[in-house]
């Protein structure tokens, strides 16, 4: 049995889900921020929102059920379920008041400054009047169902996450008796919730939301019937998926049914409209069954998500930031021939600053290449119309060997994965499921090619998901490279998803769920050792959440045998950095910028003879213990740079950077005295400066002819 450490007491770690607040909190910061455009800090808050939601369905859901079950086991900072739930309760309301305070105070005066007005239909001009009248018989109203409630008709099931709008109808033959009853009908997601109304002469765009217009026409959906009181409301299920692998016949069947029952989850949260009659909240928090902590009386528009709308507005430019097209890299360009640019040298892609197109190339080259024999993936989350996977049917239509490991269980994705996979059968690749117990989380891409001098490898690892449309939303890498070593490790990988192959060792990589944590201690106890040996030793390590308890007691080992760790980690992170006699050596930062912080690159000193690691696998115990993870080892020297200086402009970020405080809080970085440094936006100037200085090097273009078209259209 293993020596418990000496740092092993629950004072010396934070509670994931109130990281995970901060983390919020930290978003809703930019919200706030001033020195942010206008358009930018409303697309700030409504990320709050759609996170916010995550989290009460996946994360507080989760607690709840332990609560339910019974279970009592303490996290590691030694707060039981219910303890934790009942912080949870005071933070997320308090955080959801400050949501709306930031709307309601600072975002809607200035936005109706910059010429972008919410209105009620109470305040239409009768121009707009006659507009919203039209608008709602055309196209409202025969979508529309309304639901009374009475004892022939049952409360009906309300859907996770709709909008609805609950009302107080009595019947108008009743005379004094003024007895009512109950209505519902939901507002249909099917229609634009944001209604733009006809240009004002002065030049201001109004609009209104669906909500608010169903509301007013009501009485017509309920005739001869008084509406009495009426209001907005939303609700929140358990949509954690419970499903028995061992048990399943067909995991795809499986989730397709479990996936039914999230509309059947337990209510988790209930939000309505501030103004809501009390008789009405009386009624709905029975029917639904709620505590009173679960509900959520909000004072403005229910549903947040709506403002990402409003930031696609057209006439605004002036209070976004101005849009950044990704840059060629020029060592890897998608109109030269993939394979030629990758014999010639490893090459490593930092996305979004560069673009995400060579490795679509490298997917459709591998489709039309006669030479290619086999080409085998990983996809966790692809977009809605994925150029991949139109290039991976198309290979497989043209006879190549396609393997696809599509990952059902990726969370809110279950659905998509399920219909690409079975799409991807239907034109004859050979797809894989997952492993049991087990998500793959991974990100490799494999073609086996045919060359004059024998079989060649190509092998792309990666930190972000090969989706083309959130590559040009977060910061990932990816390495291309043919050396043997990675294509035999490669071949390994997928060999141990479709098979039963494990192999004995690894040449490159480091694969999780056996070999991986291990490996990360080995590496994190060398730089012990060096400190302890009075040599220089330094750890960076950039990743998404950190709150895995063995990998964080090594770090404060390490940083008390006096290794400088820095550590950027964008969302949880359960270590307490500075504390004194513990983790005085550690300094964590978490970056929140216009694009999302995905990339994990991992950096130890090694006496000199630094070693670089990137992959897909934060430093949390699902991603350790509970996935199959890829690691791999950036070997080439100038990729090594170009890594290394990833690391460091992050470091030397003083805009976007919050540092984190032996409390647990957050600040902004001092910056007094300092270089004025925002790294995502100098990341985009070094692209942009890169590709000017390459593109008048002529290159040998690549013509594969016409591009496949999708299959599935």
């Amino acid at each position: 049995m293993a020596e418990k450490s000496m740092f092993d007491h629950p004072s010396n770690f934070r509670n994931r889900e109130l990281s995970w607040m901060e983390f919020n909190q930290r978003i809703l910061g930019e919200a706030r921020d001033k020195q942010n455009p206008l358009f930018e800090r409303m697309k700030f808050l409504s990320i709050t929102a759609s996170n916010l939601d995550e989290f009460f369905m996946v994360r507080i859901a989760s607690l709840k059920d332990m609560v339910n079950a019974g279970y009592l086991k303490k996290d590691i900072s030694g707060m039981t379920p219910q303890e934790q739930l009942d912080v949870l309760y005071k933070k997320t309301h308090e955080f959801t008041e400050k949501q709306y305070s930031t709307l309601n105070r600072s975002l809607v005066p200035k936005l109706r400054e910059a010429g972008l007005e919410f209105i009620r239909y109470e305040d239409a001009t009768d121009q707009e009047e006659e507009y919203l009248e039209a608008y709602f018989h055309k196209n409202v109203y025969p979508v529309l169902t309304p639901m009374a409630i009475d004892s022939s008709r049952p409360f009906p099931l309300i859907q996770n996450k709709t909008l609805n709008i609950a009302a107080l109808i009595a019947h108008k033959d009743k005379g004094e008796e003024k007895e009512y009853d109950i209505a519902t009908v939901q507002v249909p997601s099917v229609l634009s919730r944001l209604i733009v109304l006809p240009k004002q002469e002065n030049g201001v765009t109004r609009v209104i939301l669906l909500e608010n217009l169903i509301e007013h026409f009501l009485d017509e959906l309920f005739l001869n019937h008084e509406i009495l009181c009426s209001g907005a409301y939303r609700i929140m299920r358990n949509a954690d998926l419970s499903i028995d692998e061992d048990d399943a016949e067909d995991l795809l069947k499986e989730i397709e049914k479990q996936l039914k029952k999230r509309q059947w989850g337990e209510v988790i949260k209930f939000e309505y409209e501030e103004k809501m009659d009390k008789r009405l909240v009386k009624y709905m928090k029975k029917q639904l069954k709620v505590h009173s902590d679960d509900m959520y009386a909000i004072s403005g528009p229910l549903d947040l998500t709506f403002l990402m709308k409003c930031y696609g507005l057209k006439g605004f430019g002036e209070y976004k930031e101005k849009p950044y097209v990704p840059q060629i890299n020029q060592e890897l360009r998608a109109d030269g021939d993939i394979f030629e640019q990758i014999r010639k040298g490893d090459v490593l892609l930092h996305h979004p600053y560069e673009s995400f197109d060579p490795i679509i190339a490298f997917i459709r080259q591998a489709a039309e290449d006669e030479n290619v024999l086999a080409i085998k993936q990983t996809l966790y989350r692809v977009s809605g119309n994925s150029p991949i996977i139109s290039a991976l049917a198309q290979a497989a239509e043209n006879g190549k060997q396609v393997t696809v490991l599509v990952e059902l269980k990726a969370r809110f994705d279950e659905e998509n994965n399920i219909n690409w996979a079975k799409k991807l059968e239907k034109a004859g690749c050979h797809v894989i499921y997952g492993l049991v117990g087990l998500k793959t989380h991974c990100k490799i891409a494999l073609v086996v090619r045919r060359e004059s001098d024998g079989i060649r490898r190509y092998v792309h690892l990666g930190t972000g998901n090969y989706n083309d449309s959130t590559a040009k939303l977060y910061t990932d890498t990816g390495m291309f490279t043919c050396k043997d070593a990675y294509g035999e490790d490669a071949t390994a990988v997928f060999n141990m998803l479709s098979g039963y192959s494990e192999p004995a060792r690894w040449n490159r990589l480091l694969v999780a769920p056996i070999w991986m944590k291990k490996r990360f201690l080995e590496l994190i106890q060398r730089e012990t050792e060096n400190a302890k040996a009075g040599k220089e030793a330094h750890i960076i390590a950039k990743c998404n959440s950190l709150c895995d308890k063995k990998i964080i007691l090594a770090l404060y080992d390490a940083s008390a045998a006096g290794v400088k760790i820095d550590l950027i980690v964008r969302g949880i992170c359960c270590l307490v950095a500075g504390k004194p006699g513990v983790s005085d050596n550690i300094h964590v930062r978490s970056i929140v910028g216009s694009f999302l912080e995905h990339a994990r690159i991992f950096s130890f000193y090694n006496d000199g003879h630094e070693e670089i690691y990137m992959g897909s696998a934060d430093w949390m115990p699902r991603n350790l213990d509970r996935r199959v993870e890829i690691v791999f080892p950036v070997e080439d020297e100038k990729l090594k740079t170009k890594a290394r200086h990833i690391l460091d402009m992050q470091l030397e970020d003083t805009l976007k950077a919050h540092c984190l405080m032996p409390d647990g809080s957050y600040q902004k970085v001092d910056k007094r005295g300092k270089v004025l440094l925002e790294a995502q936006k100098q990341f985009c100037v070094e692209a942009m400066k890169e590709n000017k200085k390459q593109e008048s090097i002529p290159k040998r273009r690549f013509e594969p002819g016409k591009a496949p078209e999708h299959p599935f259209n």
